[in-house]
């Protein structure tokens, strides 16, 4: 989603003296279409199999993925490695409007991101039927009053890996991304209540968050991350507290910023304020905070959809210090190519080393910090 549907802002906070790093200097274009160039012909070449597929093994949602990337880094819809990776994804669409294999325990997950890519592919319009199935058996799957989740229950609004898991941060930002990037508005019923699930996973005491696990985090430094989900007993995989609360961790902060963002909250809301306060005293993309190096990849491709959707430019850290995201994101992931054009992540948690799943985390994060 363009950062021109959401808002933009200038860079300097209100209070803050911003100091600008000798590191600020621009992201380099021409590098990280050199890198994007050698990604692409590494999906093309070596990742896809014979029937069209990347990581079939894992399921569509990968294949999903590297389509999203390579079209949103460059690739035209028509080329023959999108074609074949999207006549593949279309195979497991289903009456229900899903795209996913039969009894898949992780249909929303898959749904939700083979959804973003048809709509990457549908300038002509070919795919408007199956981008609205999709649309609507991802509204069946968030839970509310159908499945007994009023507005009260902890669970109500968000959204898990498929039908029957409880909900969780990750699978409602996917789910909120899709239906934004697919048309739908804001406001819509199932965003707002997508938003009371989000809000519930932050660690901020409020009239939004009246969950328990906040009020139980006394720690000030993790004021206003996000943990995973605050459903079925809550749970973060950063782990708990000794008082009893969550922790919040970097991957989860920018999801739950992106969404607010995407549900409409603008940046005077004290959630959006709180989120922003715990990135800024956790700027970093060294690691993925809180996690280290798990889920790394994952937290570059989010942060950068995050940051897009702020609309800064420069973001400015809890020491008053200004970074060009763009750029040092872009060199982190520079700097972690491999020769043949991929990236993997040395911690295998969340699949991580699985080449084509990375390798799309880091396109679909390079597509962001290319200058506009």
């Amino acid at each position: 989603m363009s950062s021109s549907l959401v808002f933009r802002r200038a860079a300097l906070v209100a209070g803050v003296a911003v100091l600008v790093a000798p590191a600020v200097r621009g992201a380099d274009a021409a590098a990280i279409r050199a890198a994007i160039d050698r990604a692409s012909a590494h999906l093309s070449t070596h990742g896809q199999a014979a029937d069209g597929s990347f990581s079939a093994e894992i399921g569509p949602a990968v294949t999903a993925l590297v389509v999203t990337a390579l079209v949103r880094t460059g690739t035209p819809a028509d080329a023959p490695v999108v074609t074949r990776g999207l006549d593949h994804l279309l195979s497991f669409r289903r009456t229900d409007g899903a795209i996913a294999p039969p009894e898949s325990p992780v249909a929303n997950y898959e749904t939700s991101i083979a959804l973003m890519a048809l709509h990457a592919c549908n300038a002509d319009g070919r795919h408007d039927r199956a981008i609205r199935e999709a649309q609507t058996f991802l509204r069946g799957l968030q839970w509310d009053d159908g499945e007994g989740k009023g507005a009260s229950d902890l669970a109500h609004g968000g959204a898990g890996y498929g039908r029957t898991s409880r909900p969780d941060l990750s699978n409602t930002a996917f789910m909120i991304e899709a239906l934004r990037t697919a048309g739908v508005s804001a406001d819509d019923p199932a965003i707002q209540k997508a938003l009371v699930f989000v809000s519930r996973t932050q660690n901020l005491v409020g009239p939004d968050n009246t969950a328990p696990f906040a009020a139980r985090n006394t720690n000030a430094d993790d004021t206003g991350g996000f943990y995973y989900t605050p459903a079925a007993g809550g749970e973060s995989q950063a782990g708990e507290r000794p008082e009893g609360g969550l922790r919040s961790y970097g991957s989860m902060t920018y999801a739950g910023l992106k969404s607010m963002i995407f549900a409409g909250l603008t940046r005077d809301d004290p959630r959006v304020q709180a989120a922003v306060d715990w990135l800024r005293r956790h700027y970093t993309f060294a690691e993925n905070p809180g996690m280290g190096d798990a889920g790394l990849f994952y937290f570059f491709h989010t942060a950068s959809k995050a940051l897009d959707a702020l609309g800064e430019d420069s973001f400015t850290d809890a020491a008053g210090v200004a970074h060009d995201w763009r750029a040092e994101l872009s060199d982190a992931l520079l700097a972690t190519q491999r020769e043949d054009g991929s990236w993997v992540n040395a911690n295998p948690r969340w699949l991580e080393d699985d080449p084509n799943l990375v390798t799309a985390y880091a396109l679909l994060a390079l597509a962001n910090c290319l200058p506009e």
